[in-house]
């Protein structure tokens, strides 16, 4: 896999952006596939840090309706990687 394909978006909620701001850490929506090494290696290489730490959860699609129908949305993979300390924290419009 490429490093821009390991790495879909970031996450930029309520939640991931406290994160960021108290404890070194960056939110990811990720490949299901990657493993944290590979999320590790994509990170340290788009956005020039060094990584502590990563941390991935699978999430489960949630039940959607639109009237009488319904479908479930896509299941997919959240990764939280923390920084060294001293490593400058990103931001997202730079890449």
């Amino acid at each position: 896999m490429n490093v821009y394909d390991i790495i879909k978006r970031p996450i930029v909620t309520e939640k991931a952006v406290g994160k960021k701001e108290e404890e070194n850490t960056l939110c990811f929506e990720v490949v299901p596939d990657a493993n944290k090494t590979q999320i590790k290696a994509a990170v340290e290489q788009l956005f020039k840090v060094k990584v502590a730490e990563v941390r991935t959860g699978n999430q489960c699609g949630k039940l959607r309706r639109r009237g009488r129908f319904a479908g479930y949305r896509k299941d997919w993979k959240k990764a939280y990687v923390r920084l060294k300390p001293g490593q400058k924290m990103p931001e997202y419009t730079e890449v």
